[in-house]
């Protein structure tokens, strides 16, 4: 792992390969080890960046702050690299930061490509045919007494992280062989803690979309591509045609056989996806 040292942040991160550069965000309940069967083989062709997001992995340093300052690392981290055009590949959590750093600097992106991309437009339908049921961690996790009570025992944090790695796979055995690895990673101290932080650090504009009454924004013009799992029960695939109104060049498929953890349940299909994708871009 390399390391950019920021004032608040010691951002962990890894690297291989060499080509335009790539820049993979990972989304929660993960950290750049979810990226582990696509970065060998997309190194073939590019060079690959994999954070781990603020307090997430191995990235230690002060709480964020909002929304903006998870973007502020992210652009931190591909100026210090000096990486003047690159793309993004983004899931969950990073979906979002890749969108607000699109928005900010579309100059510098050769491409966005997403999996299973979450957005402020999807509104009320969060919450709309039972949805609700799906999201309660959402809420959950921003309660004070939430990281004290997944991060009571290994035994607890297995069972809260077991949950998640199970229902949003579409194979519930997908992950059965890594979950040692998550609660070893998630029990390092201030890690359950600093995945939680982003929902507290989003939900302001996520209550706002669940109501309907976040602003509406002009469309992203950098070309897209969304790969999305068609199991996937939190981020429902019928959503996926709503990424046109946030995208104004972008491309819809879909991922048979997967969930909401694409790149891991499905790396073939991701990668030959990405490479494709990217390929000749500048």
């Amino acid at each position: 792992m390399a390391v950019l040292e920021l004032p608040d942040l010691r951002l962990s991160y890894q690297r291989a390969g060499s080509g335009l550069p790539l820049v993979l965000l990972h989304g929660w309940p993960e950290w750049s080890g979810i990226w582990r069967h696509n970065l060998p083989a997309l190194a073939e062709n590019f060079d690959v960046v994999a954070p781990d997001l603020r307090n997430f992995g191995a990235s230690v340093g002060a709480p964020a702050r909002d929304v903006d300052h998870y973007v502020a690392d992210l652009a931190a981290l591909v100026d210090d690299l000096g990486f003047e055009r690159f793309g993004l590949v983004s899931h969950d959590v990073g979906a979002f930061l890749a969108q607000d750093y699109a928005r900010a600097n579309p100059h510098r992106l050769a491409g966005l490509f997403f999996f299973d991309c979450p957005h402020f437009g999807i509104g009320p339908r969060w919450v709309a045919n039972g949805q609700l049921r799906e999201i309660w961690y959402q809420s959950f996790q921003q309660l004070p007494l939430a990281a004290d009570l997944v991060g009571l025992s290994r035994d607890s944090c297995r069972l809260y992280f077991r949950h998640f790695l199970q229902h949003w796979a579409s194979n519930p055995h997908r992950f059965d062989d890594v979950l040692e690895e998550w609660v070893d990673t998630f029990m390092q101290p201030g890690r359950i803690a600093g995945g939680f932080r982003w929902y507290a650090a989003a939900n302001e504009r996520r209550l706002k979309a669940m109501a309907g009454d976040q602003p509406a924004a002009a469309r992203i013009d950098v070309p897209a591509y969304s790969l999305w799992g068609q199991d996937d029960p939190i981020l429902r695939v019928d959503w996926q045609p709503t990424l046109t109104e946030v995208f104004s060049d972008i491309a819809l498929h879909q991922a048979p056989d997967a969930g909401h953890f694409v790149a891991w349940e499905t790396p073939a299909l991701a990668n030959r996806a990405i490479t494709t994708f990217f390929a000749g871009r500048r």
